[in-house]
């Protein structure tokens, strides 16, 4: 009998001792030293305590799970600030009836189509960008969902209405249809607001950071946007505030190639659209450029 016993402890001895260790084919890797074992992502310390009934040690063991080093990160509420404006490509001879010229006047010309280099502003507004990391930290692919503000402030007075009468006796009333004319008044405020829904597409490089050293990043790529909003608003003496609204024959769509330069905590980025804003007369081709508050 007491063969049996010891022949019994000796199998639970061994295939305790068995379990613990891993065999050559196990799938995860061991790494051992005096006072740790890793396996896989879990690291176990060891620690030798001093019970206080005797001098015999205990062993504990602290479990610590690694996450994965992940290759995606997010940014969210990126805020551009920056100057807007458009290569005017028009010809001018071949308007159409979009233009309403006052009989006698001089014609239309690009200089009445000319943005105020200080007063026209772009502002976006990113909901969120993410980079996803290709190669290490050092080329990234980046996206995001964002809304493109641009507020394009005239120095002529110009007007755009969506049908209704012409302000000079040159045929009464237009109807349903949007055409430009040069207004008979003087405006404080004068512009035209095109919001858009944009998702911007780009490759990321960056340098790595190191002590002392700001990183260098540069983006390139390109952006879709949808207009969901077009406006001419207005200020004047005689008319108060004014805010007409029409589709003034633009265009619904938008793409633009687009890029960012980074030093450090400093970005500034840039776009350009080779299409017109318009879908007929008006040849107007948009660009922005400006800072980028962002921590990437």
């Amino acid at each position: 009998m007491k063969r049996l016993y010891f022949l019994a402890a000796l199998c639970a001895l061994a295939s305790t001792t068995f379990a613990q260790q891993p065999t050559p084919n196990d799938s995860m890797s061991v790494k051992k030293n005096n006072d740790t074992i890793r396996v896989g992502n879990i690291l176990i310390i060891k620690r030798r305590l001093k019970t206080p009934k005797s001098d015999s040690t205990t062993v504990m063991a602290d479990i610590d799970f690694k996450k994965k080093n992940n290759r995606k990160s997010t940014n969210y509420a990126v805020f551009d600030l920056g100057f807007a404006n458009w290569t005017d490509k028009t010809n001018y001879a071949n308007t159409g009836s979009f233009v309403v010229n006052k009989p006698g006047a001089n014609p239309f010309s690009v200089d009445d189509l000319k943005p105020r280099g200080g007063k026209s502003i772009n502002v976006n507004i990113w909901f969120f960008m993410q980079k996803y990391a290709l190669v290490k930290r050092n080329i990234n692919f980046k996206y995001g969902l964002g809304l493109e503000l641009n507020n394009y402030h005239f120095r002529s007075p110009i007007s755009f209405k969506e049908g209704g009468p012409v302000p000079y006796s040159v045929g009464g009333v237009i109807a349903n249809a949007p055409f430009v004319f040069r207004d008979t008044i003087a405006f404080s405020k004068n512009k035209l607001a095109a919001d858009y829904l944009t998702v911007p597409v780009m490759l990321n490089f960056a340098t790595n950071r190191k002590p002392g050293r700001p990183a260098l990043s540069a983006s390139f790529g390109v952006s879709a946007g949808y207009l969901y909003s077009q406006r001419n608003k207005q200020q004047s003496n005689e008319r108060g505030k004014q805010k007409n609204k029409g589709d003034y024959n633009m265009e619904r769509f938008k793409l633009s190639y687009i890029g960012e330069l980074g030093l450090g905590s400093v970005r500034l980025y840039g776009s350009y659209s080779p299409k017109s804003i318009f879908e007929k007369s008006f040849d107007l081709r948009p660009y922005n450029i400006g800072i980028r508050f962002s921590n990437w």
